[in-house]
């Protein structure tokens, strides 16, 4: 057992792969994935399908049959999504059924255009859950303010949710109340908790990439405190997604968690996203090696999952240094850099990202419809 993706499972981390397309599903790739990597689950957005149809052929015979139904770009995007998700779900099922329901999911993500509103996003997920029709597929949701009710209300309706967007610490502890609200209220009505499951996506880069510039430009001014302002390059994320740990580990400590643990609930894992590293100062794999623990799952994309599996160092990771951690957050205060108006910044950003992300999708899908429909006409 010398991949050091499969080693990930001595850890008690499922590593998921942060990428779709068609061809990975039909050519026989991911279930190569699942059969030499211990490739555990799959996570998509608008970005991955956009870069998908622009960079491939794959859905070039598709295409025109959608379009036989549909002109509508979101429609053809949903068609295709849809298909592909479905596709992934039934390749991921032994996986999802081995593991007693806790891995072999696939993500299928709401429209971002409706992450500021609670009853719009609750009806999208269910509407998406429905046309999927996959018990271990997972409807993304958005940990903006009105997505937190939306999280309870789909969970006690037994919808799986991967809860997206999570870079704070406070907001990830709503997030998981209403997930264990949400178990109550579905225990409430007589339903199956052992088939429900939920994942926490905090994303990570992103906070490293914030945080280094305004670190970088404190620098520029800086006179004797230059090699504390120097400590906290690349070392934020880590450290806050150490505290999230933390944080978990209290939160299913809880009475709240006992009520509904013994009626077979599974816990609220937390899930690394963005763990490609954005700086090519840093280690390639920075943010698989480092956050190395139980009850975790790492969503990585296709570069650095092929370089983890190439270089990858495992071990025992994220239990680490955790005091140090506080010591990050405290130093950040010190050199007055505000974490939690950079959260919120990243949050808004993120929301921003994945809008204008499915913006290109549909002028892709415009393209590529014009394309098809100029070669069969």
């Amino acid at each position: 057992m010398n991949n050091p993706l499969i080693r990930l499972q001595e850890f008690d981390q499922s590593p998921w792969f942060d990428y779709i397309r068609h061809s990975l599903l039909t050519s026989g790739e991911l279930q190569r994935m699942i059969n030499q990597d211990g490739l555990k689950g799959v996570t998509s957005n608008p970005a991955i399908f956009e870069k998908a149809i622009v960079e491939s052929s794959d859905y070039a015979e598709i295409l025109p049959e959608i379009r036989k139904k549909t002109e509508d770009p979101k429609a053809i995007y949903e068609a295709l999504a849809i298909g592909d998700v479905r596709l992934a779900a039934d390749i991921m099922r032994p996986v999802y059924e081995a593991s007693a329901r806790r891995d072999g999911y696939v993500s299928l993500e709401v429209s971002p255009y409706l992450a500021r509103n609670t009853q719009v996003t609750v009806e999208e997920a269910r509407r998406l859950w429905k046309a999927v029709n996959k018990a271990n597929v997972m409807i993304k949701v958005p940990a903006t303010e009105e997505g937190v009710p939306a999280i309870r209300q789909l969970i006690g309706e037994g919808i799986n949710i991967n809860v997206t967007l999570l870079f704070a610490v406070e907001a990830y502890e709503k997030v998981a109340q209403a997930y264990l609200q949400g178990l109550g209220d579905y225990a409430a009505k007589g339903g199956d908790l052992s088939h429900v499951a939920s994942v926490a996506s905090f994303f990570v880069s992103r906070i490293d990439t914030a945080v280094d510039a305004l670190v970088q430009g404190k620098l520029k001014d800086a006179s004797d405190d230059k090699a504390q302002l120097q400590s906290l390059l690349g070392n934020t994320a880590i450290a806050n997604a150490k505290l999230s740990f933390l944080a978990f580990k209290k939160i299913y400590e809880s009475p709240a968690w006992a009520a509904v643990a013994g009626r077979g609930a599974q816990k609220q894992r937390l899930l690394w996203a963005s763990t490609g590293t954005k700086n090519p100062a840093y280690r390639d794999t920075l943010y698989v090696e480092e956050l190395i623990g139980p009850d975790t799952v790492n969503t990585i994309p296709p570069a650095t999952f092929n370089a983890f599996r190439d270089h990858g160092r495992v071990r025992a990771s994220l239990g680490e240094h955790l005091e140090e951690a506080h010591k990050t957050l405290d130093a950040l205060d010190r050199a007055g850099i505000d974490f939690q108006a950079v959260t919120a910044q990243l949050l808004h950003d993120g929301l921003g990202q994945f809008a204008g992300a499915f913006d290109k999708l549909l002028c892709a899908i415009d393209l590529a419809c014009a394309s098809t429909k100029g070669a069969t006409s």
